[in-house]
């Protein structure tokens, strides 16, 4: 059984509607797509830095990290990135983790 994988990233942007906009049309995009690519995420989570003004976070999970990497070498996923990059103020960090433990607690 593989592990579970999740990748943060740490982004700074002034135009978070235009990053908002992008990854809801990309995502619509994705499950329409049928079959829908077996790499593609399972799950996302945007964040926003309460203390740093224009500071985002994106943590996404993948079945594996294998998917993950079958996931980047997606054209439609590079096409992606560079416009996610072209609305950011920095580049991205990637921090790239095993998901060790996970539960809901309420």
């Amino acid at each position: 059984m593989s592990q579970k994988f999740v990748q943060i990233i740490d982004f700074e942007t002034q135009r978070i509607d235009e990053v908002r906009a992008l990854l809801l049309d990309f995502e619509k995009q994705m499950m329409a797509q049928s079959p829908r690519p077996d790499s593609a995420p399972t799950h996302r989570m945007m964040l926003t830095d309460r203390d740093t003004e224009g500071r985002h976070l994106a943590i996404v999970e993948f079945e594996s990290y294998e998917d993950a990497m079958r996931n980047n070498d997606r054209p439609e996923i590079n096409k992606l990135s560079e416009q996610l990059v072209a609305l950011c103020t920095r580049p991205p960090v990637f921090t790239n983790c095993d998901l060790t433990d996970s539960r809901e607690l309420k």
